[in-house]
C-alpha cells in the first residue's frame, strides 16, 4: 500500500468550508489522490475514492460487492438496516441494496415496472396536488415556521405513503424510528430497537396486504407468491425509508441553499422553466446521500492503485459531484448549468430506483414554494440553522423561515 492518508477520527464528514461544501480534507485528497489509501478508526486499512471517474467505475463494477460479509472488516457505520458484525452475517431478506446479483436482480426486477418514467409521469398530477395542498396548509400558519416540519417532510411522506399503501396517520411511528437509526453515533442496542420496531410494523402491514390487497405498490408485491413475508417487509422498509428521507432533506437543504444564493433564487423565480436544470444542479451541488461502501471481491486496478481482495472501499458521491475534471466551477451553484452525469442518485445496478419520483417531487415542491411565497426568507441567521452532521443523510434538522 502506498503512503496512507490517515483519518484518525473516522471519515472526514464535517462540511467545514460551509454548510453546502465538501469536507476540506476530502477535497484535498481528491486533488492529490482520487483513489487514496486510508486508515479506519479501528486501525484497519481501506480505500477512499473521491475522483469522479473512479467513483463511477467502483459503482458500475460488480466486482465491488455491496455485501458486508464479503469484506475482511465490517465497518460499524455501514448500510442502514444491516447491523455490523464481527463475523459474516446472513443477508437481511428483501434489503436488496445490500445484495449482489443474482439476489439483487431478482428482487429489484419486481419493482422496475412500478418506477418507470412513464408511470411516474402519470403520477405527476397527484404529486402536484399533494404539494399544493401542503402549501395551502403552510400559508395558514403565522411565520416564523419550521419548513422541515411543515413542508419538506410532509410532502415526500404523503407521496410515498400513498404510493406504497402505508397509512399516513402512522407516519410518526416510521419517521421516528427511521430517524433514530439514521443517526451516526447511535448504540447498536438503540439501532436494533428502531429496526425491530420498523420491521414489526411493516410485517403486520404487508401480511394484511397479502390477505386483502389494495391498489398500491406493496399490495402488488404482496400478490407475488415468489416473495416471502420477510422479503416483503425488507423491501417495504427500504422503499419507505428511501422514499421520504432523501427527498425531505433535499427540499429543506435545497431551500436553504437557494435562500443563501439570492442571485440564483431571483433568476429561478424570474424563469421557472429553469426548474428541471436547477433541481439537477441542486442534487449535484448538495449530494445529501454522500458516503457509500463497497467490498473488493478480488484484486482490482483502480486509478493506478491495486485494491486487494476483501478491502473496504468508501466512495464519496459529494466529492465526485464537485470534481473540477468533470464539472466546470463545481463549487458554484448555477441554476443555468446543464448538468449531465451527476451521481447523486448513485451509478450502476444500484442506482436509485425512485430517482424519477424524487425529481418530480422536487420540481413540484420548489416551483410551488417559490411561487406561493415570493418573500420567503430565513427567520434566523444562517449560522444558527441546525445541520444534520450527525446523520447518514445530510440536511437540516430545522429550517425556520418567514415571509411578508
Amino acid at each position: 500500500m502506498s503512503q496512507t492518508a490517515s483519518v484518525p477520527q473516522g471519515l472526514p464528514m464535517e462540511r467545514d468550508a460551509g454548510p453546502f461544501d465538501p469536507p476540506s480534507q476530502i477535497t484535498r485528497l481528491r486533488e492529490a489522490h482520487p483513489v487514496s489509501p486510508m486508515v479506519f478508526p479501528d486501525g484497519h486499512e481501506g480505500w477512499l475514492v473521491t475522483g469522479y471517474e473512479a467513483v463511477r467505475q467502483v459503482m458500475a463494477d460488480t466486482r465491488f460487492s455491496n455485501r458486508q460479509d464479503v469484506g475482511v472488516i465490517h465497518v460499524p457505520y455501514e448500510t442502514p438496516g444491516v447491523p455490523a458484525a464481527a463475523e459474516p452475517s446472513p443477508q437481511t431478506p428483501g434489503l436488496f441494496i445490500s445484495m449482489d446479483p443474482p439476489d439483487h436482480t431478482r428482487l429489484r426486477r419486481k419493482l422496475t415496472g412500478a418506477f418507470t418514467v412513464k408511470r411516474m409521469k402519470q403520477l405527476e398530477e397527484g404529486i402536484v396536488a399533494i404539494t399544493e395542498q401542503q402549501l395551502d396548509e403552510l400559508a395558514k400558519l403565522s411565520p416564523p415556521v419550521d419548513l422541515v416540519k411543515q413542508f419538506a417532510l410532509p410532502v415526500p411522506s404523503l407521496v410515498i405513503c400513498e404510493l406504497l399503501g402505508v397509512p399516513y396517520e402512522d407516519r410518526e411511528t416510521f419517521q421516528s424510528n427511521s430517524s433514530k437509526f439514521m443517526e451516526r453515533d447511535i448504540t447498536l442496542e438503540d439501532k436494533m430497537a428502531a429496526i425491530g420496531a420498523m420491521f414489526g410494523y411493516l410485517t403486520e402491514l404487508v401480511t394484511g396486504k397479502r390477505a386483502t390487497p389494495g391498489d398500491d405498490i406493496l399490495s402488488d408485491l404482496a400478490r407475488d407468491d415468489d416473495l416471502t413475508i420477510e422479503e416483503l417487509s425488507g423491501m417495504a422498509f427500504l422503499l419507505l425509508l428511501a422514499g421520504h428521507e432523501t427527498t425531505a432533506n433535499m427540499l429543506a437543504l435545497g431551500t436553504f441553499a437557494l435562500l443563501e444564493h439570492p442571485a440564483q433564487l431571483t433568476e429561478l423565480r424570474a424563469n421557472p422553466s429553469l426548474m428541471p436544470d436547477a433541481v439537477e444542479e441542486l442534487m449535484r451541488y448538495l449530494s445529501v446521500a454522500d458516503i457509500f461502501y463497497r467490498y473488493a471481491t478480488e484484486d482490482i486496478e483502480l486509478g493506478g492503485e491495486t485494491i486487494p481482495a476483501g478491502s473496504t472501499v468508501v466512495v464519496s458521491l459529494l466529492a465526485a459531484n464537485r470534481d473540477p475534471h468533470k464539472f466546470e466551477h463545481p463549487d458554484a451553484l448555477d441554476v443555468h448549468r446543464k448538468v449531465r452525469g451527476q451521481v447523486a442518485f448513485g451509478h450502476g445496478i444500484h442506482q436509485c430506483l425512485g430517482q424519477q419520483l424524487a425529481r418530480i417531487e422536487m420540481r413540484a415542491a420548489f416551483e410551488g414554494l417559490l411561487r406561493r411565497f415570493p418573500t420567503l426568507a430565513l427567520a434566523v441567521e444562517a449560522r444558527e440553522v441546525k445541520l444534520r452532521t450527525n446523520m447518514h443523510i445530510y440536511g437540516v434538522h430545522e429550517l425556520p423561515v418567514t415571509w411578508a
